[in-house]
């Protein structure tokens, strides 16, 4: 075991804000910019930025929540027009995922500019993979302003199955990848996975001052449901939940900081989930109070430490369930990226037994990952040991 130190950042550079280092290569260029209300460079969004500099914008591709990141989570979104830019902006999250032909023949270079919180499940990372083959297919570039990974001090969680490949895990890789957007888009291309193999001509800008043993506190929400610093940590562990007869909290004040439901009657903490415009229009357990935990500061004082993924939630509400066999549903397995975990907590396997289980898929993925960074590493973790890595 290593006994390591996490450090909150100081200050970092994205690649936005370094205009020197991808000025010629967009001048005189017509633009297709990946973006939403994460892209923001000195407290002005890249688009203003970009326009400021009398850039050449032809096209805005939304991801999932929009272009302004204020649509419920699976909400398709529609084209539209920036009213600023007056630039067409294409969802990549509505009827189609890629970016069309006839919207690659409108632009000279493509640029990835979007916050990611470093979770299989989130789907920037997908919405990335198609960007970057429609790029290949239409021999364009393809710029990557990148940021850093806020939970990228680890990795951790089943690989994926890629029988359970969709749009919220296209990779076999786990749960918590630990890479930046640009590190990420380097490992789509170096695996192959883009369709009949092709590769995509990625430019990339780092951050400045980042790295992966340092946290990083994001100064915009990257999505409606995921508010604060607690709820981008948290994550990666309550997401499962997606696919159970359990709240994360949408509709309340405290999306993915509380988890709780109707049935359950052991939760000392209650809530009422409601309709709320932009964040969660129709939630699980509309009007119906649910009974679970609220999980404020359970981040900082132990998933942080620990390094891994927390699963004694998951295992005690399915044990509680009173309905069993109806606990989890197809969702859970595309969100876990495999059956084995949900087959395991059906047997009784401890959280220890199922950390253990991943340890060789983590320690293979660790190996290829290192070849994708472009940033100093965290320190080795020993992922054949049930125990956290302890913290200091």
């Amino acid at each position: 075991m290593v006994a390591i130190s996490i450090k909150l950042s100081a200050q970092i550079l994205p690649g936005d804000a370094q205009f020197k280092e991808y000025a010629s290569l967009i001048e005189g260029k017509r633009l297709g910019l990946v973006v939403n209300q994460t892209s923001v460079v000195n407290n002005d969004h890249l688009v203003n930025y970009l326009k400021s500099k009398s850039q050449n914008i032809a096209l805005i591709f939304a991801p999932e929540h929009g272009f302004r990141g204020l649509a419920s989570a699976g909400t398709h979104i529609a084209d539209s027009i920036d009213e600023v830019s007056h630039a067409r902006i294409i969802s990549l999250y509505g009827k189609n995922f890629k970016p069309s032909p006839a919207n690659m023949s409108q632009v000279d270079l493509m640029i990835f500019d979007i916050q990611d919180v470093g979770a299989r499940f989130y789907t920037y990372i997908s919405t990335l993979h198609y960007v970057m083959e429609a790029c290949a297919e239409s021999n364009k570039v393809l710029l990557i302003l990148d940021r850093p990974n806020p939970n990228g001090y680890y990795i951790d969680g089943p690989i994926l199955d890629t029988n359970y490949k969709s749009f919220v895990g296209m990779h076999p890789v786990p749960i918590v990848h630990g890479m930046t957007i640009g590190e990420y888009a380097r490992m789509i291309n170096g695996q192959g996975w883009l369709k009949g193999g092709i590769k995509c001509s990625l430019a990339i800008v780092p951050c400045v001052g980042y790295s992966h043993d340092s946290l990083y506190k994001l100064p915009i929400a990257p999505s409606p449901n995921l508010p604060n610093m607690d709820a981008i940590y948290l994550y990666p562990s309550l997401c499962l939940f997606e696919g159970t007869p359990v709240s994360v909290g949408r509709g309340t004040a405290s999306p993915f900081q509380i988890i709780g439901s109707p049935e359950f009657k052991k939760g000392k903490f209650s809530f009422t989930p409601q309709s709320i415009a932009g964040k969660a229009e129709n939630p699980p357990f509309l009007g119906k109070k649910c009974y679970g935990f609220n999980l404020d500061k359970f981040a900082e004082s132990y998933l942080i430490p620990s390094h891994q993924l927390y699963l004694h939630w998951l295992i005690g509400f399915y044990q509680s369930s009173t309905n069993k066999p109806k606990f989890f549903s197809a969702f859970f397995d595309r969100l876990a990226g495999t059956d084995q975990l949900r087959n395991q907590i059906q047997s009784g396997e401890s959280a220890e037994e199922i950390h253990q289980s991943w340890a060789n898929g983590l320690i293979e993925f660790s190996q290829v990952r290192k070849k994708y960074l472009l940033y100093p590493d965290f320190p080795p973790f020993d992922y054949l040991s049930p125990a956290p890595r302890p913290h200091k």
